[in-house]
């Protein structure tokens, strides 16, 4: 397993990335800006932005090692040239959840919302890095990033549609 990985996501006035949309599924949306800077390492002093969300690339918590192994042959890394278009997707999970044992989170996950295997399904055409966050007193428990080629923007709607009518 790689070194965990810091990464800032800075919503403001700079960066390499243009906002077309912010919108909440659920909970409080963030500020509407322009761009979204993606750092990786930590981010210089003073480099605050509108709003700024951290977390850390871990090990995987609810893959087994055929399941690590398919997602491994399968995802192209991020940054390809190809990849124009981008998600940030905070998610903050419930009380309940993190109540669960982890056997029971790992159920819910892939058993019954099948999260891998439906993320298998987009690959590799829609690239996905998550970082934890919960353990940096974050505003959220993860921050969930995809890239993709334009021509694959409707397949990552699906993508995402499918993921929120899950259990998980």
């Amino acid at each position: 397993m790689p070194a965990p990985l810091h990464v800032v996501f800075i919503g403001g006035a700079e960066g390499q990335w243009r906002v077309e949309q912010i919108r909440s599924v659920a909970g409080q949306s963030l500020p509407n800006v322009p761009k979204l800077k993606v750092i990786e390492g930590i981010a210089p002093p003073g480099d605050a932005g509108t709003w700024k969300l951290c977390g850390v690339t871990s090990n995987m918590r609810y893959t087994f090692r055929d399941e690590a192994n398919l997602l491994s042959a399968q995802q192209e890394g991020l940054g390809r040239p190809q990849a124009t278009m981008a998600a940030l997707i905070p998610i903050r999970k419930s009380a309940a959840w993190w109540d669960l044992a982890q056997d029971e989170r790992r159920k819910i996950f892939e058993e019954q919302s099948r999260h891998i295997a439906v993320g298998l399904e987009y690959l590799p055409g829609v690239a996905r890095r998550l970082h934890h966050c919960r353990e940096l007193a974050e505003p959220f428990d993860f921050l969930t990033w995809f890239e993709y080629p334009r021509e694959e923007a409707k397949r990552f709607e699906e993508l995402v549609t499918r993921r929120r009518a899950t259990p998980e």
